[in-house]
């Protein structure tokens, strides 16, 4: 009797063992020059990409769809209606994907395609769940490398990962990680969060990082902003735990000012103090209007996701077949 294949097989018999997954969001200038490295690498048990247009505002579609009639290896092309951000193309990426794993990196050629087989190699042959990529020296701009900095320092304690790992989006999935992220369906995926919620099976391993080879950082402060809040308010009860605390310290500070004026008109001195008074009053208003603020976030949340808001709707799917080169084997 046949025996089933685990979760982390690959899917179907012709699956390869490596898929690539690739948001593209104004990548028109870079990702032919991308997929033309990723076809001539050798990846033991084969590769296939797979190319997500996040609502892309160039012809980054077209650019796409014609590397499907001439590439080296299968190529699937997914189109959302409209951009919902690079998580929610990344989720949108990894249910296309057949491989036993999977590969995520961007189209801007900062991480060398040369860099893939190390990545899934050193995940596979390291018995690993997930290995992130981290750099000797980020060629980002300085405020980018500010805000990773930032945004790692705030994981290491709102979600359960490793101390000191960098979260990278050039990252290395088994099978079974795939699966377990995927099953999140909410309107705010962070595709970290949701590994750490996997599997701490985790490794690291350092790569080269290039200069961006074309045009600027589609990720605004805006953008950085949202996702810092993805990661803040959708896999942490921590702002909440910290309103309560925020509540008692402020409470305190009131009891402890009670007390003093109760003090001095006891000893016959009258209360005098409205600047102090001001101070006091704005301090809490303040405060308020912050926790406030947090649980209007978490409500806010949780109505859209109870409004079934979308993740992210596909437009339409295209598969390119592989096309014979002379010299390949």
């Amino acid at each position: 009797m046949d025996m089933p294949l685990p979760d982390w097989a690959p899917r179907g018999a012709d699956a390869p063992a490596l898929s690539i997954v690739v948001p593209v969001y104004n990548g028109a200038a870079t990702v032919g020059a991308l997929v033309a490295a990723l076809e001539t690498l050798e990846v033991p048990g084969g590769l296939e990409i797979v190319l997500v247009n996040d609502g892309s505002p160039d012809n980054s579609g077209e650019v796409c769809r014609a590397l499907l009639g001439r590439s080296a290896v299968p190529i699937t092309y997914v189109e959302h209606a409209r951009n919902y951000g690079e998580h929610n193309a990344v989720m949108t990426g990894l249910r296309h994907a057949r491989g036993a794993y999977v590969i995520t990196m961007d189209d801007d050629l900062q991480n060398p395609p040369e860099e893939v087989v190390r990545l899934f190699l050193h995940t596979r042959d390291g018995g690993y769940d997930v290995v992130y990529t981290r750099y000797a020296e980020k060629k980002h701009e300085g405020w980018r490398n500010l805000g990773s900095r930032f945004a790692n320092r705030v994981a290491d304690i709102l979600i359960d990962k490793p101390r000191g790992l960098y979260l990278s989006s050039f990252r290395c999935m088994s099978r079974v990680v795939v699966d377990g992220v995927t099953r999140y369906e909410g309107p705010f995926p962070y595709v970290d969060g949701l590994i750490m919620q996997v599997t701490q099976r985790i490794g690291s391993l350092e790569v080269m990082h290039l200069p961006r080879a074309h045009g600027v950082s589609n990720y605004t402060l805006r953008r950085l902003v949202r996702l810092w809040l993805n990661l803040a308010v959708n896999f942490s009860l921590l702002p909440l735990r910290f309103a309560v605390f925020a509540g008692v310290a402020m409470a305190g500070l009131g009891a402890l000012g009670a007390l003093y004026v109760i003090i001095h008109a006891l000893t016959g001195e009258q209360p005098q103090g409205w600047a102090s008074t001001m101070v006091v009053i704005l301090l809490v208003s303040g405060v308020q209007f912050v926790i406030l603020g947090i649980l209007g976030e978490y409500l806010g949340r949780t109505f859209m996701t109870g409004n079934r808001r979308p993740q992210g709707i596909v437009r339409t799917v295209a598969h390119g077949e592989p096309v014979a080169r002379v010299g390949r084997r």
